[in-house]
């Protein structure tokens, strides 16, 4: 029997908000349980298993994310909408650091729900939309958000861990690290696909 109110979001923000708070790896069906107060038995009428629950976290933080992330670049341009690009992408990792990392790791996702869900997709179109105000094209343009990706992701799983233990305080070194990718993106090397080994 379902449980009545019980739905697949309800059990999704429940384990979202867990995985902001102890880590996704450590989320199991049981605290989800436990937090919804109701039976293990019964999460399983709305999610198949932890891996599909994961999924549905990486969908849900990928929706919050873009969303956060087009707000803030909406009518920028060039190194302002880099910079606001990076801030939101940095904020929400802060803020919701177990979402932000099912974002990050390869986990199976239903292709019923992925196909549903609007996040993913449109990051991917907020990117290479910023990406080509700096003039890339295509092979540039992939290795580029390559870069980008590379750039925020390694920061902010530095800082989550304390990786930073210089003086200078990480703030500093961020608004650096924007100012090098702007100047970067805007003397963006010609590729030399020819003289890859």
């Amino acid at each position: 029997m379902v449980r009545a109110g019980l739905t697949g979001e309800r059990v999704t923000i429940a384990g979202a908000e867990l995985a902001d708070e102890v880590s996704l790896e450590r989320v199991t069906m049981s605290q989800v349980a436990r937090r919804l107060g109701v039976k293990d038995a019964s999460l399983y009428s709305h999610v198949r298993n932890l891996e599909d629950l994961r999924g549905r976290i990486a969908l849900l933080a990928a929706d919050e994310k873009t969303i956060r992330i087009a707000g803030a670049i909406a009518g920028r341009a060039g190194k302002d909408a880099l910079v606001a690009y990076g801030n939101a992408w940095r904020e929400y990792a802060h803020e919701h650091p177990g979402r932000y990392m099912a974002t990050q790791v390869r986990i199976q996702i239903d292709p019923e729900l992925a196909a549903q869900a609007p996040g993913p997709r449109r990051a991917v179109e907020l990117t290479y939309g910023m990406l080509r105000g700096y003039g890339l094209a295509e092979p540039d343009l992939t290795d580029a958000v390559r870069l980008l990706r590379s750039t925020f992701h390694g920061f902010v799983a530095l800082e989550a861990v304390g990786g930073f233990a210089h003086e200078r305080s990480p703030q500093q070194s961020w608004i650096r690290a924007l100012d090098a990718l702007h100047t970067l993106l805007e003397h963006w090397p010609p590729s030399q696909e020819g003289d890859l080994t």
